[in-house]
């Protein structure tokens, strides 16, 4: 092949470059049937369980798309849970600490044709790339002796920081946008609450009125905080305001021009 027309490659991880999505079921496996035997009637997590509510999906959307599935209400928790919490967040480092374990048990082989595909373009000028929901790409990387391979690494930590989605959701879980848009109007975050503060990251603060982390309070404590900011630093230039595609970027967009409109007239 005639690769001089490319800048670069880019590769997916799991089933690509290694059978990781093998070591990944294992680890969702043990860690949610123990979690399950501690529940009365539940019934064991199946390979369809695994493709229809866990695979591709960051850890903590894995752990709540199948816990609603079958039923179970969790707290979200914080981030930094630990593995015992009976939490989303504590699911969600239980299963990670299942997947090293797994790892480091079983280990994993590359592909012997993607390492070979590997090989021929390590004699080209290419910039490799590589990418994966799991944010345990560089570990199963360095497992397989391939992490030196790519220049650049898209993993779940990455997809974090970056809020960059996972597999869509099956239309079973797909969100009821009228009652979104009723709980951006009546949920009540709770301050105290770490995951329903405002929290801004590389995009601005993020979340869903169902889970109490973007609602209308949410909205008027920023558009305020901006206003008093731009009084006490007398700023009076333009301010601009615009909207994407989010279910909820209208009724934000509301919430905020009110707030700025009343600023400006007092």
């Amino acid at each position: 092949m005639d690769w001089t027309t490319f800048h670069a490659v880019l590769f997916d991880l799991d089933g690509v470059i290694t059978p990781t999505a093998i070591v990944h079921r294992h680890a969702w496996t043990e860690m949610f049937d123990e979690f399950l035997a501690d529940r009365g009637g539940q019934e064991p997590f199946t390979d369809a369980d695994y493709v229809d509510y866990v695979d591709g999906k960051p850890r903590t959307d894995g752990v709540r798309s199948f816990l609603r599935s079958r039923g179970i209400e969790l707290p979200e928790g914080e981030p930094d849970d630990p593995p015992s919490a009976e939490s989303i967040a504590g699911l969600g480092t239980r299963k990670n600490l299942r997947f090293n374990e797994v790892l480091l048990r079983d280990g994993v082989t590359a592909y012997p044709g993607s390492v070979a595909l590997l090989d021929a373009l390590a004699d080209t000028d290419l910039e490799l790339a590589i990418v994966s929901s799991s944010r345990n790409a560089r570990q199963v990387l360095t497992a397989a002796g391939l992490l030196d391979r790519f220049e650049v690494i898209v993993d779940g930590n990455v997809g974090e920081d970056a809020h960059l989605a996972g597999k869509p959701a099956p239309r079973s879980l797909l969100v009821d946008v009228p009652r979104l848009v009723t709980g951006y109007y009546t949920g009540l975050p709770d301050p105290t609450v770490q995951s329903q503060r405002v929290a801004f990251g590389t995009s601005g603060h993020r979340g869903s009125s169902l889970d109490l982390s973007f609602n209308e309070q949410h909205v008027l404590a920023i558009t305020q905080a901006i206003c008093q900011y731009r009084q006490s630093q007398e700023i009076t230039g333009p301010l601009f305001l615009g909207i994407d595609t989010h279910a909820l970027s209208q009724p934000a967009c509301s919430t905020a021009l009110e707030v700025l409109a009343a600023t400006v007239s007092t």
